[in-house]
This record gives structure tokens, sequence and C-alpha cells, in this order.
């Protein structure tokens, strides 16, 4: 597998650093990926833009080359985008999809095939994304988001391997992390995030850009090559 260059020293990743460590963020596994050397940072131009495409799907591929070597919990690759900075929740939300539209077209084209345990419609409460046969869940981050926790001073994506979940919570420690970030993020927010729910009662689709959204909402993602589903 070829040399990917991360940008950890990229003064938005260091921002991005510094934003993990700071007291009041609450994802307790994104401090994990940190403190263990576990995160690798890419920095992108442009959200809207396929122009680093082709260094994010294979930085993607390291990524779970990693984990197949080392199954240690709470890997994790950040993309932040330099821009734009002035998105609306509906507009981050759409280019977000595109991204991972792009990155999984390319991913198909490359001749990898979803991850067997999960399924490749958005519809579906097994749904993940996929990239080198590994299952991704994806949190959207950007400066507009409604909730505190998905702020950032860009556009991001961290892309979070569904197989560190499985194995959570085959060591029973699923449920305790998740009350840990619930409690934080209300601490910081309020209320708690009505978008939450388990993988498996409704599609982490919903999830991703951190917009609030109705059960009239639609996904706007497509594989054709599918994993776990109807045609399957």
């Amino acid at each position: 597998m070829h040399h990917i260059a991360y940008d950890n020293d990229h003064v938005l990743a260091r921002a991005f650093v510094d934003t993990v460590e700071h007291a009041s963020f609450p994802c307790v596994g994104a401090k994990s990926a940190l403190s263990r050397g576990q995160m690798d940072i890419l920095v992108a131009r442009n959200l809207t833009s396929a122009w680093d495409d082709l260094r994010i799907l294979p930085a993607l591929a390291k990524t779970v080359g990693k984990y197949h070597a080392d199954r240690a919990l709470f890997r994790t690759l950040v993309v932040l985008f330099e821009g734009p900075e002035d998105l609306s929740e509906e507009v981050f939300e759409r280019h977000l999809w595109a991204r991972a539209q792009s990155l999984s077209d390319k991913d198909e084209w490359l001749g990898y095939r979803p991850a067997p345990e999960v399924s490749s419609d958005p519809d579906d409460p097994h749904f993940s994304l996929s990239f080198a046969g590994e299952a991704f869940f994806v949190v959207g981050l950007h400066p507009n988001a409604s909730r505190p926790a998905r702020r950032f001073q860009t556009p991001a994506m961290v892309f979070n391997l569904h197989d560190q979940f499985e194995v959570l919570r085959a060591q029973q420690r699923y449920e305790k992390l998740r009350a840990a970030i619930v409690a934080r993020d209300v601490a910081v927010a309020g209320s708690p995030n009505p978008m939450l729910a388990r993988h498996g009662e409704i599609s982490e689709a919903r999830q991703y850009s951190g917009r609030v959204v109705g059960p009239e909402w639609k996904c706007p993602f497509s594989r054709t090559s599918s994993g776990v589903d109807a045609h399957g």
C-alpha cells in the first residue's frame, strides 16, 4: 500500500486536536483515538469538490489495513476541509452525502464489495458506508451545526470503523461508552440529541450530518453493488 501523507501537523489539524482535547468535547471515543495515537488527519481543499477524493480513498484503505493489522479500538480517520465555512445545515448535509457518494462510486470502481455484515441501502436499519471492504460510520462537523458537539471551524468528515462498535458490544462496553457520550453531550447542549439511535433500530444515515431530520427525510445516497439487502 503506497505511502499516505497525513496532515496531523497542519494548522487545521492542530485546531481539531484542541477541540477534541477540550474538557467539554463529548465524544470520549475520539479522545481515546487521539490519546492512543490512532487518529489520522487529512486536510482537503473543499467539501463541495471531488478534488481530494483520490487522496481520501487510499487513506480509508490505509485505515482498514491498520485495523486489520492491529484491531485496536478507536482508530479513526478525520478529513478536514479548508472550506466552505458558510454552509447551512441543509447544504452541508447535501455536500457530505455528495462526497460519500463520490468516494463510494470510486471504491466500487476499484472492485471493492460492500462489507457483508451491513446494508448499502440507506433506508435499511443496518446501513453503513463501506470502503476497502469495511463498514464505516461517518460523523459530520461544520461551523453552523445546531448541536455544539458537531461544530468545527471548517467542514469535517470523521470516519469510524463500524467493527469497533461491534467489538465494544461483544465486550459489553458499548452501552456504557454511549451513555457517557450522551451525558456529556447533554451537559454541553442542554438537551439530548434527537437523532441518536442504535445501529439496527433505524438507519444511521440520519445521524451523519448532525442535522435534525424528520421521518420524511430521504438519504440521497445509493450504491449499486449491495451488501446485506433484499437483492443480496
